[in-house]
């Protein structure tokens, strides 16, 4: 199998890829990527930016089609034919963006305006960066006439930031498919790190949390404020959150994680380096861990199913002892959590019989990881390491969640990709950010790394 692998990547690098002028490409992709932030898609407005790519693409003579459970939210596929010796590759992003808070702006929201060698504007990073290259792919494989072994799809997605109708990729799995079935798909979740100008590591989205949130209900008896009570339901309520709040749930390695480690290690100065390789031996973790907890807070969550209070709710005033009190928690799971299991062992932590686990509506699926070892994710290796020398490829589980969710549950291999940026920038102005922005040098070679990704996985090499 190994030997396979090799000679199959070989025979990549052996391959002719057309030949694309990039420099002469900078124009359209940019005009294509500033003209989809200049579309307000905030949540109900999405049907302007499918109008705007239908037209685009009809004009290369790429049909398309739409579905749209609400006229204002709908959803196009488009579909490259290949000569079917192998199952399609979904190429998907979404065309909503998360809301806006004008006045923190330093430019209009919607503008695209370039400014200190940046694009700034709302979805300049999630997710119109990503939409912008899936259009120029696929405007690219029609002109070059390319011939392809996989049919080549074309999501451009409603509701993912928002979609308490299920217009965007519940409806499509649900209702059509067929239109995006895909044995890998590629979209957002991943990214590369730039540091001192230089990409220096390349995240590849595997797998990613699973949100089950639940409310804790504490109920007691309403009195007036002035007469303290035991059955205090806002007292209860407290101290069950202060307890979830501090449990320490368990350490459980996937072969994302102890792949990303692993790798993480071998690039992080000697301190940071021992820390990470800590976490692989049952030994050293529980120190390790401790010091994720109080410094690097993202990296202890990939390692957990994690519990964290983010609202709460009760009384009707001052004076009034409130016989309800709630609180929600945001309980992202592990791939493979048995949450029945988990909300069991939450409730002998919190030890409290007036206090009740409530779960919430799920709003996406719990799915496997995507693997390793598929031609997708050593093409994606490949190509990061052919464009950026020295590169490290890290496997990521994301802690937040995506479309990929239901697109695993479906058994598609997908997997995260995204343009590179600065650590500081990723901070400071990256996805769900009060000001969203992307350094313009980033998108051209995000384009072309999905074009190299695409053609390596699904153009035919006789």
């Amino acid at each position: 199998m190994k030997l396979r692998w090799i000679l199959l990547l070989l025979g990549y690098g052996a391959w002719a890829q057309p030949a694309i002028d990039w420099n002469a490409q900078k124009h359209e992709i940019l005009e294509h990527y500033r003209d989809l932030i200049q579309i307000d898609s905030r949540a109900g407005k999405e049907t302007k930016v499918v109008e705007y790519i239908r037209r685009v693409l009809e004009a290369e003579g790429i049909a398309s089609k739409t579905f749209a459970m609400n006229s204002a939210r709908a959803n196009l596929v488009a579909r490259l034919k290949g000569n079917g010796s192998k199952r399609p590759l979904l190429i998907l992003a979404h065309t909503d963006v998360v809301g806006v808070q004008a006045e923190k702006w330093p430019v209009e929201p919607f503008s695209a305006t370039m400014k200190d060698g940046y694009v700034w504007g709302r979805g300049a990073l999630d997710d119109k960066p990503i939409l912008a290259a899936n259009l120029m792919v696929m405007l690219l494989l029609k002109r070059n006439h390319v011939p392809l072994d996989r049919d080549v799809i074309f999501l451009a997605e409603s509701g993912e930031e928002a979609d308490t109708e299920g217009v965007g990729i519940n409806y499509m799995v649900r209702e059509h498919y067929d239109e995006i079935d895909a044995e890998y798909s590629l979209t957002e979740g991943g990214g590369a790190t730039i540091e001192n100008g230089k990409v220096v590591t390349m995240n590849i989205g595997t797998a990613e949390k699973v949100p089950a949130r639940v409310r804790l209900v504490a109920t007691g008896k309403s009195g007036h404020g002035s007469v303290p009570r035991l059955d205090n339901a806002l007292v209860h309520l407290g101290d069950a959150v202060a307890k979830v709040g501090r449990w320490q749930t368990p350490m459980r390695l996937n072969d994302t994680t102890r792949a990303y480690f692993e790798k993480l290690a071998t690039i992080s100065s000697a301190d940071k380096a021992a820390r990470y390789n800590a976490l692989l031996n049952p030994k050293t973790a529980d120190a390790a861990q401790r010091y994720l907890r109080e410094n690097e807070p993202q990296f202890y969550s990939m390692l957990r199913t994690s519990v964290v209070p983010t609202m709460l709710s009760a009384g009707v005033g001052p004076n009034v002892i409130p016989s309800q009190a709630e609180a929600t928690l945001d309980i992202r799971a592990l791939p493979d959590e048995d949450i029945t299991k988990f909300y069991a062992e939450m409730t002998k932590i919190i030890n409290d019989p007036e206090v009740a686990i409530v779960p919430l509506p799920a709003t996406r699926p719990s799915s496997p990881a995507s693997r390793l070892d598929t031609e997708m994710y050593r093409v994606l290796e490949q190509v990061s390491k052919r464009m950026y020398d020295g590169v490290t490829i890290l496997p990521n589980m994301s802690t937040g969640a995506s479309d990929k969710a239901q697109l695993r549950a479906k058994g598609q291999q997908s997997y995260g990709i995204g343009p590179a940026t600065t650590r500081q920038d990723s901070a400071n102005f990256g996805a769900h950010s009060d000001v969203e922005r992307l350094a313009e040098p980033s998108i051209y070679p995000f384009v072309e790394f999905v074009w190299n990704a695409v053609n390596e996985v699904a153009a035919s090499k006789k």
